[in-house]
């Protein structure tokens, strides 16, 4: 066995276990891959673990920079109470209007708001808007404005609200300092920032499953 194949079972293993899908979830996947959208979105388990950080936080309002198929915006949709609110950004038309298919068919249409367009765009918009601060943001977008949406990030949140970065390993890519690939210095600009920000106190955890050899950023904003 490969070890892309057992990494394949051990999730599929998990998910029966931990985090079982329901119609919704396993439409949003069937739709999001007959519209032939990337196959780029959070694993089951990926998903749970999403649900699970929005829970412990006690997260009332969230906002996910990069919606796909709306697959991950279901789960974390799922952790608000019925007066919560998520604001989802997502640059593709094609994407928004899978996603909204999808998030409606969870019964989740009245908690998010999918705005499409460039993010770096529809932020500065956001933030005229003077909402108030997201308890917990979610960042899984083009990955050389990691950095950019980190500050972002940080001028939409408060004391005590959490970051996360997805997708910053890059097959263990992040470790090449030298790189020119653009994924990689937007995970390591984003890397750097927070770890040299007096406002962040983060940590970085590398991860293996479906998606190959990944690992994600989580961030705590302290002031």
């Amino acid at each position: 066995m490969s070890d892309a194949q057992l990494w394949d079972a051990v999730d599929d293993y998990f998910t029966a276990h931990l985090s079982p899908d329901d119609e919704a979830l396993r439409a949003a996947v069937r739709d999001s891959e007959a519209a032939e959208l990337p196959s780029v979105a959070v694993t089951a388990p990926q998903g749970k673990f999403l649900h699970l950080l929005a829970l412990t936080q006690g997260a009332r309002t969230i906002l996910e920079i990069g919606t796909l198929g709306g697959y991950s915006t279901i789960w974390l949709a799922r952790a608000l109470p019925a007066d919560g609110r998520l604001v989802s950004l997502e640059y593709s038309p094609k994407h928004a209007e899978v996603a909204c298919r999808n998030i409606a068919r969870a019964g989740l249409e009245k908690v998010v708001d999918v705005r499409v367009g460039a993010a770096l765009d529809s932020l500065p918009q956001l933030a005229d808007e003077n909402p108030a601060p997201f308890d917990l943001v979610f960042i899984d977008a083009d990955k050389a404005n990691n950095a950019h949406y980190v500050e972002w990030a940080l001028r939409l949140t408060s004391a005590g609200s959490l970051i996360i970065v997805d997708n910053v390993v890059r097959g263990g890519r992040i470790a090449e300092a030298d790189s020119s690939a653009a994924d990689v210095r937007g995970a390591r600009a984003a890397v750097e920032l927070i770890g040299g920000h007096p406002r962040l106190s983060g940590t970085a955890i590398q991860t293996v499953g479906g998606k190959g050899y990944d690992g994600f950023l989580l961030a705590r904003v302290l002031a």
